[in-house]
């Protein structure tokens, strides 16, 4: 029996995964991960590198960020504490949902995480104060391959639910989608 129920979002291979949560009178047990049973979601590799971020502010937008190939990785995240608003872009170069983006609501209420596939920007914006997210990654940090994406950019019309109340300096210089960008190359 699989402690996740696996639902499609429309972009290939970004999933949320809905734990279930075995609970009582004391609280609950909920499997965090496993890689047998999110085989079939599409988690093939193993974690190589696991993070914890917290953000202070309400509002605040992280992202959106990726990693080139050959170190493109898999993420699976995971709202610990508060909620977020979580995004998933499609950079994938052939992907019928080419610079398509993706949303979902992951919070310590509802227990749920997004899968976040190779090739996909990923980004959050906290919807409250003292947010804490912990990610899964099948590959680890590589400063020479990471890159990012303006989570402003017109282009790509994210819709943010709140006024962005901050960003990282990093993450404010980030630039615009180019026009000439014809996607991440997974098999490079």
């Amino acid at each position: 029996m699989s402690r996740f129920t696996i639902t499609e979002t429309g972009i290939e291979g970004l999933r949320v995964v809905r734990r279930q949560r075995l609970g009582d009178e004391r609280g609950f047990l909920s499997r965090l991960f496993c890689a047998e049973e999110l085989a079939p979601a599409g988690w093939r590799k193993p974690v190589a590198q696991i993070n914890h971020t917290w953000t202070q502010a309400r509002g605040t937008v992280r992202g959106m960020h990726f990693q080139h190939p050959p170190h493109a990785e898999m993420k699976l995240v995971t709202c610990l504490r508060g909620a977020v608003w979580d995004v998933g872009l499609d950079l994938r170069a052939g992907s019928s949902t080419f610079l398509q983006w993706r949303a979902v609501e992951l919070s310590a209420d509802n227990g749920n995480a997004l899968l976040i596939p190779e090739g996909l920007a990923h980004g959050f914006q906290a919807l409250t104060d003292d947010c804490e997210l912990l990610y899964l990654h099948t590959e680890p940090y590589a400063a020479q391959a990471e890159d990012g994406l303006s989570a402003t950019d017109p282009a790509l019309g994210i819709e943010w639910p709140l006024p962005i109340a901050l960003q990282s300096e990093r993450d404010r210089h980030h630039p615009g989608i180019a026009p000439e960008f014809t996607g991440l190359d997974l098999n490079s």
